[in-house]
């Protein structure tokens, strides 16, 4: 494997200065992707048109995806870690999902009717998802999230939406402290998460306008940290005692088994938003839930809900993930990757623990968190608690490390499973973190 790797990394440098240094040394590595950064500039503010892939001096361009594989256009060769934040759980260019794409090709994209993809694809997440009586089809999680929300209101006739701190639940749907600016205007009551006292009071006190609570098993965009199976249940009778709908936004979650987390964890909503992998890699996204919530959208009924796309129906998309569905994902498939992200997770907590430096994964099966810090972790607030500036520089620094090391994911330290990876690529990872564990301990434990 060709990594970017170009001489000696210094031992016992401060934070600043390790920082600097490996940044130069990305920079070094990169020269077309840091052109392509600066033409792009020229078309798109900051160059970029998606605010998640862009990080710090400039992104790593990449031109190639095959399996769990990525190639830059530097020639550098990477594990795929990262694995398009969810959406790539097949790995780039299965044979299975190429071969339905062509097929799907070959009797036109763009029809302007139903298709024979889109009822077989309805009937086999309804076979899967506890809480799927009927679903609709959409483009993405941020629309799902949104057609959810909508319909919740419309079912309820109240106008309210609980979330939680930290969360994300789409391009419109920013939780985070600050982040809130673009955000769909609903009444929102913001609840803090994981904290079962403090959100039940939220809710009794608002339980009149409450549509809808919203919210992520896990909350990947805040660190993978897991919603807690107790705090879960509270919301569940919470909402069922008030007639309020629960909403999971099983967007990234809903790889942990067949029928999502919500399977896994024994807990059923009133609905659920899928997205990300649904679509074989293409854009695709689902809503949906309770028969009495969803038969409002029957265009039979009068006064039926409208729910308009052009590509709600995207033959490609459809095709490719009914085919990833029932002929890759099958049940026994995605038991077993749970149970592998599971073992990774627990390897990586053992390495920091025999290392003993101050550094932790979190997550559940297939999405995992990496962070430089030691404690529980339970909310965004407890990331918070770290002086963030300090925290910023530790996770720069495990970036541009595990890039040299020719493994990719996101800066803050997000990171997939996808099918393809071998146990070669999760040695040659373990291997990437125990080094930086070992040449960094001392920034670790400053």
């Amino acid at each position: 494997m060709a990594t970017a790797r170009a001489g000696v990394r210094r031992a016992n440098l401060g934070l600043e200065e390790a920082v600097a240094e490996a940044e130069a040394r990305y920079v070094a590595a990169r020269p077309k992707s840091r052109a392509i950064f600066e033409q792009n500039l020229r078309a798109m503010p900051g160059g970029n048109t998606r605010t998640v892939l862009f990080f710090s001096p400039f992104p790593t361009v990449i031109s190639e995806g095959r399996g769990a594989r990525l190639l830059d256009v530097d020639g550098h060769e990477y594990v795929d870690w990262l694995g398009e934040y969810s959406a790539g759980l097949y790995g780039h260019s299965h044979p299975v999902i190429l071969r339905a794409i062509r097929e799907a090709l070959e009797h036109g994209i763009a029809l302007g009717g139903p298709n024979r993809f889109e009822g077989p694809l309805a009937a086999e997440l309804c076979r899967r998802f506890p809480s799927l009586e009927l679903v609709r089809f959409c483009n993405s999680g941020t629309e799902a999230n949104l057609f959810a929300i909508s319909a919740a209101r419309a079912f309820t006739g109240r106008p309210a939406v609980m979330v939680f701190d930290y969360g994300y639940h789409g391009g419109v749907f920013y939780f985070t402290p600050g982040q809130d600016r673009i955000n769909a205007p609903f009444p929102w009551v913001l609840a803090p998460f994981n904290d079962t006292a403090g959100t039940l009071a939220l809710l009794e006190a608002h339980a009149g306008e409450l549509a809808a609570v919203l919210i992520e098993p896990m909350q990947g965009g805040a660190g993978a940290i897991c919603a807690e199976p107790a705090f879960l249940a509270a919301l569940r009778e919470a909402c069922t005692r008030h007639g309020v709908c629960l909403i999971f936004d099983e967007v990234m979650t809903s790889r942990m088994s067949a029928g999502g987390l919500q399977a896994r964890l024994g807990i059923t909503p009133d609905m659920t938003s899928l997205g990300k992998y649904l679509g074989g890699g293409l854009s695709l996204a689902a809503f949906g839930g309770k028969a009495a919530i969803m038969a409002q959208f029957d265009p039979r009924r009068p006064g039926a809900v409208p729910h308009a796309g052009t590509f709600n129906n995207n033959v490609l998309a459809m095709a490719a993930g009914l085919a990833g569905l029932t002929e890759v994902a099958t049940p026994e498939v995605l038991d077993a990757h749970f149970e592998r992200g599971e073992r990774l997770k627990a390897r990586i907590n053992d390495l920091a623990a025999r290392r003993g430096v101050p550094f932790q994964c979190t997550g559940t099966g297939t999405i995992l968190g990496l962070h430089c810090q030691g404690g529980p972790l339970r909310s965004g607030r407890d990331l918070a608690a770290q002086d963030p500036a300090r925290r910023e520089r530790l996770q720069r620094l495990l970036h541009y490390d595990l890039l040299e090391r020719g493994h990719y994911l996101a800066r803050r330290g997000y990171l997939t499973v996808s099918l393809p990876l071998s146990a070669e690529d999760e040695e040659s990872f373990l291997a990437a973190i125990d080094e930086f564990l070992a040449l960094r301990r001392h920034l670790l434990l400053d």
